[in-house]
């Protein structure tokens, strides 16, 4: 076991250091805050936290949402954010090395639990990865938001008009009737995965043979989709930012399928019973996270191309939660 942990650690090490963080320590957060909302506690002077995420647009703007909020607390903050990949991630937390991350429900279910068969109910998925993660592995999720970064399909709105395509039934029976204008570029890991690809096409009755399809970069779908002339549909993260900004219309996911991706904080138990008041922090920001708010952060980012750091310091300042020195 001892030697099955200490190859774990080096890897996490390794993959650390690639993000450009130190591994003991981890960066300074990037930018000053002050209280605003959220008052300094006397429980949190002084305490070391370390902040993870991963390393995509919205996992980065939510590591310093996270940053900022305890900064303005009064605790002494530690960014290890832009960790690649979930697995890392949740490596890094149950070997200590991250005290909180913002996670998804349905990536605790699916990735980190190995259940096959999602919750459909937003709030049923958050307390069953909840019961089921403090129960198999010690780790405390907390603070729900709204938030529901779900894989999804697209199309440009010219599309869905021309077609009459807004539902996941509607592409279905365009499908079915003229499987040309139903092209479709998937990313690689959606292709594969059974809450993707094959699973969205039994649960629709799709035959996925028919439908001419492309595998492509997850960061190509989104402007193939726009343009329309690779694809007519992609495969999406609900929350992206190039959704408004390429004027792309989500279909509406009418049988339920796809698993709910939340976002919620996670702690490991011991850090979270030493620091309850960190919970209490976090919960009205969490509150206000829908996909809406997120989206918009994110499209700042990928649309226009500012820093997340800036993002999220601006979007805490607006909401009053914290102030800018």
């Amino acid at each position: 076991m001892r030697t099955v942990r200490s190859s774990r650690l080096l890897l996490l090490a390794a993959v650390l250091l690639l993000a450009g963080c130190g591994l003991q320590a981890g960066s300074a957060v990037p930018l000053p805050v002050g209280p605003g909302g959220i008052r300094p506690v006397p429980e949190l002077a002084g305490v070391t936290v370390t902040v993870g995420s991963k390393d995509f647009t919205e996992q980065n703007i939510l590591g310093y949402i996270i940053e900022y909020a305890l900064v303005a607390a009064g605790a002494e903050v530690r960014d290890l954010t832009n960790i690649q990949g979930s697995n890392s991630l949740r490596d890094a937390q149950v070997d200590g090395l991250i005290d909180i991350a913002y996670d998804y429900t349905g990536t605790g279910w699916v990735n980190y639990l190995g259940n096959e068969k999602p919750v459909p109910d937003e709030q049923g998925q958050f307390a069953a990865v909840r019961d089921a993660d403090l129960a198999a592995h010690d780790m405390v999720w907390t603070a729900m938001a709204p938030m529901n970064n779900t894989y999804a399909l697209a199309t440009a709105r010219r599309t869905a008009m021309r077609t009459g395509t807004w539902t996941l039934s509607d592409y279905a029976r365009l499908a079915a009737t003229d499987p040309t204008a139903a092209s479709i570029c998937v990313g690689t890991e959606f292709n594969v995965r059974q809450d993707g690809f094959p699973g969205l096409t039994r649960a629709y009755g799709i035959d996925g043979g028919q439908v001419p399809k492309r595998i492509v970069q997850d960061a190509v779908v989104y402007q193939a989709t726009a343009d329309a002339a690779q694809c007519g549909f992609g495969s999406v993260a609900a929350t992206d930012g190039r959704i408004p900004g390429l004027d792309l219309v989500l279909l509406r996911d009418d049988r339920s399928f796809f698993p709910k991706y939340n976002a919620a904080l996670v702690m490991r138990a011991d850090f979270a019973r030493a620091h309850p008041r960190i919970a209490e922090v976090m919960a009205p920001i969490s509150r206000l996270l829908t996909n809406e708010s997120i989206t918009e952060l994110n499209r700042q980012v990928d649309v226009e191309g500012r820093e997340p750091a800036e993002v999220a310091r601006d979007w805490m300042v607006a909401q009053g939660f914290v102030t800018e020195e």
